[in-house]
């Protein structure tokens, strides 16, 4: 089956699985609305597949109070958007055994980014594509450590852990509607991006080249895309995935059943 979304904001567009996402978006006929900090990146991308495909907006996730009105806006510029991908991330390695070494602003904003960000755009987002009269997207990048963390990046795993269950908790809220909205999320192993590279994580050596190769993770997430799949676990995320998540989720579900009989006793 084709790609089912015809207009499209790329959120994280700027370089890694971003970029590469959109690029595959605009390769198969898709309109792209792509979305980041580095304006320069964005004007290359938009010169390079033209303007009559791309458009740009230059946004910064970790300016949170701005939220609302950079969706206003993508929303008001694009009244046929029907998907919003949200993959910002940012991955930094913090070691508790040192806490002198911990920055907590960094940490902070690492979590922002992962995270917070990402339940703002939501609610941003979310009312616009309830309202549309065909099936809409809101689609999220995690990761594999969203399932198992790393002990080098404590708070990414947890950042990427507590965006996982916000996701499995919205896709149930939102099967009953208003509206038609899927929810999917990609977890991606280690891919080649710079996530790692020395400007990130200057401790790595060849960081950059940790991980799956971007345009074979990219190529097997779409393949996933265009069968319908809401849930893209990708490489080693595959084998976590099924060793145990699928169990986990039918958990989730027999505790959310018993918990609506519960509560229908005594919410009013």
């Amino acid at each position: 089956m084709p790609f089912p979304y015809t207009k499209v904001l790329v959120i994280g567009a700027t370089s890694g699985i971003g970029k590469a996402l959109a690029t595959k978006l605009v390769q198969n006929g898709t309109q792209v609305v792509i979305a980041g900090r580095r304006k320069e990146n964005l004007e290359e991308f938009v010169q390079e597949y033209g303007s009559e495909k791309v458009k740009s907006k230059v946004f910064d996730v970790m300016n949170l109070e701005a939220i609302p009105q950079f969706a206003s806006e993508v929303i008001s510029e694009n009244p046929g958007l029907d998907c919003v991908f949200i993959n910002s991330g940012i991955q930094r390695p913090f070691d508790f055994a040192n806490p002198e070494s911990v920055d907590l602003d960094v940490f902070d904003q690492e979590l922002i980014t992962n995270y917070t960000s990402a339940v703002r755009l939501t609610k941003a987002f979310l009312p616009h594509l309830q309202k549309q009269p065909t099936q809409t997207a809101i689609a999220f990048t995690t990761s594999q450590m969203a399932l198992v963390p790393m002990m080098r990046c404590p708070n990414y795993g947890a950042s990427k852990a507590a965006l996982h269950h916000f996701i499995l908790a919205l896709r149930t809220q939102l099967q009953d509607g208003p509206g038609n909205v899927k929810v999917l999320e990609i977890y991606p192993p280690a891919v080649q991006t710079e996530l790692h590279d020395a400007k990130h994580q200057p401790d790595l050596k060849d960081g950059h080249l940790i991980g799956m190769p971007l345009q074979e993770f990219i190529d097997e997430v779409w393949a996933k895309l265009t069968q319908g799949e809401e849930q893209i676990p990708v490489g080693s995320a595959k084998d976590i995935f099924e060793a145990f998540e699928v169990q986990r989720q039918g958990i989730y579900q027999q505790m959310t059943e018993m918990l609506a009989g519960l509560l229908k006793q005594f919410l009013r």
